[in-house]
């Protein structure tokens, strides 16, 4: 069940005990059982109905911001994983990498080892190193970390981040 569920879930139950309480009192205010209309543990659950109400409206406003706030986070990330894959395509152009240099740079991106991605792409482990090698030449880098770096950079700065924010609001 996922947490928006279970808070639902919650917030239901305290409206039904809230609803309970105030059918309660009213029941005893406009039929009392005794002379005295109003006894003491009638005010202690109109107190206890009192808090309860507050509390579900604070709930309620709370919870509909953290829903709001956890839409706009997915919201980013879906931002974020179009830019990356914008940032992505538009360096690999800029760089004239094949379509082979392209898989192999991802896959490096990714973490894989060379022998990963020799299986993978199914062919050898030497093919893969000069591959990885020409995709470094390219982009004008050292090795895998530098490669990284690069569109880390790019993610990172306050243009994207900015025309990110636009998008969502």
């Amino acid at each position: 069940m996922s947490r928006a569920a279970v808070l639902w879930s919650l917030f239901t139950l305290q409206a039904i005990c809230c609803a309970y309480f105030l059918m309660d009192i009213a029941w005893d205010l406009l039929w009392p059982t005794s002379v005295n209309q109003l006894a003491e543990s009638d005010a202690i659950e109109a107190l206890v109905t009192v808090a309860l109400f507050f509390g579900l409206t604070f709930t309620a406003n709370e919870l509909r911001q953290v829903l709001k706030r956890q839409d706009q986070l997915e919201d980013q990330i879906k931002v974020a994983s179009g830019a990356f894959s914008e940032v992505l395509e538009a360096r690999f152009h800029a760089w004239s990498l094949t379509a082979a240099e392209r898989e192999v740079a991802i896959l490096a991106i990714k973490g894989f080892s060379i022998a990963e991605m020799a299986d993978l792409r199914d062919t050898k482990q030497g093919t893969i190193k000069a591959q990885c090698a020409s995709v470094y030449r390219k982009a004008d880098v050292a090795g895998r970390l530098q490669l990284l770096s690069i569109f880390l950079d790019d993610l990172l700065a306050d243009d994207l981040v900015k025309t990110a924010h636009q998008t969502l609001t």
